[in-house]
């Protein structure tokens, strides 16, 4: 009798640590990258090559950074969400397509609309390691300091923007 209480005792805390993993939600995943400067980079811009970016360029300014590609379908769903909100002009929205040809990406915004103030291309992937990247889209809200205050993973709903992103937003502005 005693040979089956231990595999039933381990049995039982395994069986705990399942259920309350189970019960999290994997969009709210924490990312040790909030409260600390985003990783610095130089990208090509998507739509024209010859020309770089890198977050050293919004220093002092509040933006969005979108990780996104035109193979990703939940992009679609939160396209219009960043459409809207480029149209309001509260803040810049800058893009990277991840992981994507350029012609490919290109495309995607021409059918889509472009949103954004600036794309840059990271076919390889190297920067979306850097910013902890799950997975597209993920957004980055990061402050005038160059500090990243946000990231949601998956797609901006209307509800994340307007319940999360933009006070958070306008409180940084205020900064």
């Amino acid at each position: 009798m005693m040979r089956f209480i231990l595999p039933f005792v381990v049995f039982m805390i395994m069986a705990a640590f399942m259920y309350v993993g189970l019960g999290l939600n994997p969009h709210e995943v924490p990312s040790p990258l909030i409260g600390k400067a985003a990783p610095a980079f130089t990208l090509p811009q998507l739509h024209e090559p010859s020309k770089q970016f890198s977050p050293q360029d919004m220093k002092g300014k509040v933006w969005l950074f979108n990780v996104w590609a035109s193979w990703c379908t939940a992009c679609e769903g939160e396209h219009p969400v960043f459409m809207q909100l480029a149209r309001q002009n509260i803040v810049p929205i800058y893009g990277m397509d991840y992981k994507d040809k350029r012609e490919d990406g290109e495309a995607w915004l021409r059918k889509h609309g472009n949103p954004y103030t600036l794309v840059v291309s990271d076919m390889e992937g190297r920067v979306g390691i850097d910013y902890g990247v799950y997975g597209v889209p993920e957004t980055y809200l990061i402050d005038k300091q160059g500090v990243i205050r946000h990231k949601q993973i998956g797609a901006v709903t209307p509800e994340v923007l307007n319940e999360k992103i933009l006070p958070l937003i306008k409180e940084l502005q205020a900064k």
